[in-house]
């Protein structure tokens, strides 16, 4: 077994252990998985310590044929775009279980969906197979579906369905465009990242702009993109909150990533289709600030700024150059920091006070200083401050997109001023003023919330003031696909 089926399938196997663990044994249960989560995240990191980053190559490939009539096979492999995401997922997944002692009802069952999401999602950026990477996918809906319906807020249901719903809708744009390939590419084999390039080219244009469209549909619901954002803000808000860590964290990452393997591989519709990913970005950005501002509940509010700053990354990506698909990856790692931290320390607040209104709130300072260092340093990093790894990832999407557009980034600027506005404005309730009755006897951050705070507040101040180790473990593999789109068929 190579190192990249042991790192998937680690949770499916504490999935299994879990299975056969009597329902009573609780703190067996809450071990095993945080056991099997613990040794994933290790097995990713020494992945990461082994792989070669100064190349572009995929790594670590493993191949074995499935259905050779249909061309699919169990393909897995890791380059410099999924790699960023693997560890990402391995860590958001054991701090969203450190974050769950919380969950006190059926706790095998909610570990059990919890340790299955991983291997899900962990199977969407290690497949390198069409029909491997669309099962993988789907995979993630199930679990997902039961964290949301079953240990939810009061409208878990509706939130549960909708997220279903939405995805699915989604998924059946991307099944119609992976069988359209299909009449193309069943004769190199079906392998998703090295023969997808070689039949575009044979490709006419018309058919690829539809193909693509049918993929911005599918990855954008997940990205999400407006107007398909529909699901997201009663899915944050109504999900767990170790559960909206994952979600935003992690699970927001799957469309951008996606979306980027396919634009890669249709370069002439990415090229033709280039003003509307350009218009959807900038209009994303703009609208998910301007609603994350007129919040008064704190997960609304990051859900909200998670439209805001995903509309980063498609700016990126839609800039078609090296420097913005560098942005763009760079901001998919940021926001996963930054939004699991936020919804991690809400989270904690909430369990606090069973209030998410901002209102309620004020001079926190003095009951939980531990906690405002937290949130201060997080929310400064959601506003791009110097220093964090946000401001590093939005600085080059803005080099890319003053390149490009020039004058047009003047809507960037007044997306990262609202991203200011409702930061500052939270920081100055939240910590300031007389502190209210019912506020004098808050616990502060025990230790186990400030290790799994800590954890994540750690990697956007450190990548932020040391972010060449991030750039230099994507550059190579952005190089490349840079390169690839730049080949546009004449």
């Amino acid at each position: 077994m190579g190192i990249l089926s042991l790192l998937l399938w680690m949770p499916a196997l504490g999935v299994v252990f879990l299975a056969f663990t009597p329902g009573q044994k609780l703190a067996v249960i809450r071990s095993l998985a945080h056991l099997f989560s613990t040794l994933t995240l290790l097995v990713s990191l020494w992945l990461l310590f082994i792989y070669n980053q100064h190349s572009a190559d995929i790594q670590f490939s493993e191949n074995f044929p499935l259905n050779p009539d249909l061309g699919s096979e169990y393909a897995l492999g890791v380059d410099g775009l999924s790699m960023p995401m693997v560890i990402l997922a391995t860590l958001l997944t054991s701090v969203a279980l450190l974050a769950s002692f919380s969950i006190t009802e059926s706790i095998k069952g909610y570990h059990l969906c919890v340790l299955l999401l991983e291997f899900g999602i962990l199977g969407v950026f290690l497949a390198q197979d069409w029909a491997l990477f669309y099962t993988f996918w789907e995979v993630t809906l199930i679990p997902m579906f039961f964290l949301i319906g079953r240990w939810g807020g009061k409208r878990r249901h509706a939130a549960s369905l909708n997220f279903v719903l939405y995805t699915m809708g989604g998924s059946v744009f991307m099944l119609i465009s992976l069988l359209a390939i299909s009449e193309y590419d069943l004769e190199y084999e079906g392998t998703l990242m090295t023969s997808m390039h070689q039949m575009a080219k044979d490709m006419p244009w018309q058919e690829q702009v539809l193909v693509l469209l049918g993929f911005l549909i599918g990855f954008g619901v997940k990205l999400p993109i407006f107007p398909l954002h529909g699901w997201l803000p009663l899915a944050h808000v109504e999900a767990p909150s170790p559960i909206s860590i994952l979600l935003s964290g992690i699970l927001l990452k799957m469309g951008a990533y996606g979306l980027i393997r396919v634009m890669v591989m249709l370069p002439e519709a990415t090229h033709i289709l280039q003003p509307l990913l350009v218009f959807l970005a900038l209009f994303g950005m703009l609208y998910g600030g301007l609603l994350a501002w007129r919040q008064t509940d704190l997960k609304a509010m990051v859900a909200y700024s998670s439209i805001s700053h995903m509309g980063i990354v498609l700016l990126g990506m839609s800039t078609l150059t090296e420097t913005g698909l560098m942005g763009a990856v760079l901001q998919m790692t940021a926001h996963g920091l930054i939004a699991g931290a936020l919804f991690l320390l809400v989270g904690l607040l909430y369990e606090r006070t069973h209030t998410r209104n901002i209102q309620d709130y004020s001079s926190l300072v003095q009951v939980m200083p531990r906690f405002t260092l937290l949130m201060t340093v997080v929310l400064l990093a959601s506003m791009g401050l110097p220093g964090s790894v946000g401001f590093i990832a939005e600085f080059h999407t803005l080099i890319a997109g003053v390149q490009q557009w020039g004058g047009l980034m003047a809507l960037f600027g007044v997306g990262m001023l609202i991203s200011a506005s409702y930061a500052i404005r939270t920081i100055g309730v939240l910590f300031t003023g007389p502190v209210r009755p019912t506020m004098q006897v808050l616990p502060d951050l025990n230790t186990v919330g400030l290790l799994a705070a800590g954890l994540l507040v750690v990697g956007i101040v450190f990548f932020g003031l040391l972010p060449q180790a991030l750039i230099e473990l994507s550059a190579a593999t952005v190089s490349d696909l840079s390169a690839m789109i730049k080949q546009r068929p004449l």
